[in-house]
């Protein structure tokens, strides 16, 4: 059985799940509300269940997440389902955050109302608009996006960070700020 797929997902305290016929899950949060609909081979439901925290026994409710057979595609989408749930469970709770970093003389980003407009040493500013729930905030050389939806959230920063590719000579370009570039040695002379 999928490791990921057989545990539970918890749902915090101040979280909602509603689960509709056709396998339309809808979880709502302090933060926003995300619907997805999931194949209908998957069965879906909440569960309370009785743990003990720190020698106290607390009611928690759980998503489960269970496969008709052991057929390849139902595995492998078992835990699929599984990580898409706790993705939106953990979105509408705390949200997701990704973190760009500017690096070259003259690149810059700033940032007005939805627009983020990016100077990478082009000819002509590049401007983007900030897509429906996703935010953006420039701080220095770096460039945060955040959002509930872990989806979108990755979608726009590497559609940002596409835009000026580090380059492993200088290191000069976007890249994300955890990214190791793997530098290269230039050419020498004699």
């Amino acid at each position: 059985m999928s490791r990921i797929g057989r545990t539970p997902v918890v749902i915090p305290a101040g979280v909602t799940v509603d689960i509709k016929d056709g396998n339309v899950v809808t979880v709502k949060g302090g933060k926003g509300t995300l619907t997805r609909q999931f194949v209908p081979e998957m069965k879906i439901y909440t569960q309370e269940v009785e743990k003990e925290i720190e020698e106290k026994t607390v009611k928690v409710n759980e998503i489960v997440v269970e496969r008709p057979n052991d057929l390849k595609r139902e595995k492998s989408l078992h835990g699929l389902t599984r990580s898409l749930l706790q993705n939106m469970v953990t979105g509408v709770s705390d949200g997701y955050k990704k973190t760009l970093e500017i690096n070259g003389v003259g690149y810059r980003a700033a940032k007005q109302g939805k627009k983020l407009t990016l100077n990478l040493g082009y000819s002509h500013p590049i401007e983007m608009d900030d897509p429906e729930g996703i935010e953006t905030a420039v701080d220095g050389n770096k460039i945060v996006v955040s959002g509930i939806d872990k989806e979108k959230v990755g979608q726009y920063a590497a559609q940002i960070r596409e835009k000026r590719p580090p380059e492993p000579y200088k290191g000069k370009g976007i890249k994300y700020d955890d990214e190791i570039i793997r530098r290269k040695v230039g050419k020498t002379g004699k």
